[in-house]
């Protein structure tokens, strides 16, 4: 599905971010990054996307504190969060901070990309 959506990506692997970044810009997306929530709140101060990509747990702010701001703070309310983690409960911590969607690390890029699709469909349905 190529689209001009705009896709958030809060990693804090390096390698990882930037890889999902390129795959999510050559299906046509417009994509932000951030190291982990803090930065992710100011990119949301000024732009806003259709789909969060959200490793669960990173050094700053956790998704679980970066949650609590965006709600708190109203930044992108409206916007489809897909977790990323290699927690076991990973069902569990989608639910607790209102995640739309969770991936399982590892996972494959076509898994994620298919994720991604079906999240910006429902944010424009």
């Amino acid at each position: 599905m190529s689209s001009d959506a705009r896709i958030l990506v809060v990693e804090d692997d390096d390698t990882l971010r930037e890889t999902l970044a390129e795959v999510l810009l050559d299906e046509g997306y417009e994509v932000r990054v951030a190291g982990h929530g803090r930065e992710a709140l100011a990119v949301l101060t000024s732009w806003v996307p259709e789909v969060i990509v959200l490793d669960l747990m990173m050094p700053e702010m956790d998704a679980f504190e970066f949650r609590r701001h965006q709600h708190d703070h109203e930044l992108a309310p409206q916007a489809r969060v897909m977790i990323l983690s290699a927690a076991r409960d990973l069902e569990g911590a989608a639910e607790n901070i209102r995640a739309d969607a969770w991936l399982a690390k590892p996972f494959n890029l076509a898994e994620m990309l298919d994720a991604v699709d079906r999240l910006v469909a429902a944010s424009a349905a």
